[in-house]
């Protein structure tokens, strides 16, 4: 890893574009379901499972159009930060190698296992990225009671 730390950030790029990609194409068939299921929905005699069923498909596409619009947003930073980025300092972008574990600091989305290693896709906002934020390698922290030694940044 050490040795071509550039070439690993184009790596955890491209899969988290991927895995957002994923993600905005499960909302989509959500919704596209949730709304062809309220439009089939016949009135019966009992009106009210006609409403409640319509109310229910209409509940679940709003949650999953939230659920689109994170995922769109977090494509849109993504794509901002690139993959090309240098940084000397952790920031959004970088990748954090400490003495517990590997942290990309480009949206949250959580333990990625790439080429059989684990990384940690995590937004700048989260605990963990505020901890970080402005960190240098050779530089220490403690975060839920674990104290951390940063090796590099890249």
């Amino acid at each position: 890893m050490e040795n071509h730390p550039t070439a690993l950030k184009s790596r955890l790029f491209h899969h988290c574009l991927q895995a957002i990609a994923q993600r905005i194409a499960t909302a989509q068939e959500a919704i596209a379901a949730a709304v062809a299921a309220a439009n089939e929905e016949t009135k019966s005699s009992a009106g009210d499972k006609y409403e409640t069923t319509r109310a229910m498909m209409h509940l679940e596409r709003e949650k999953n159009e939230v659920q689109l619009a994170k995922a769109i947003q977090l494509k849109n930073e993504l794509l901002a930060i690139g993959p090309d980025m240098v940084c000397t300092t952790a920031e959004a972008g970088s990748l954090v190698v400490t003495d517990q574990g590997i942290y990309y600091l480009a949206g949250g989305l959580g333990k990625i296992t790439l080429e059989g290693e684990v990384y940690y896709s995590v937004a700048m906002e989260a605990p963990i990225g505020v901890a970080l934020k402005g960190k240098a390698g050779g530089d220490t922290f403690s975060f839920s009671g674990k104290n951390f030694n940063i090796r590099s940044i890249y």
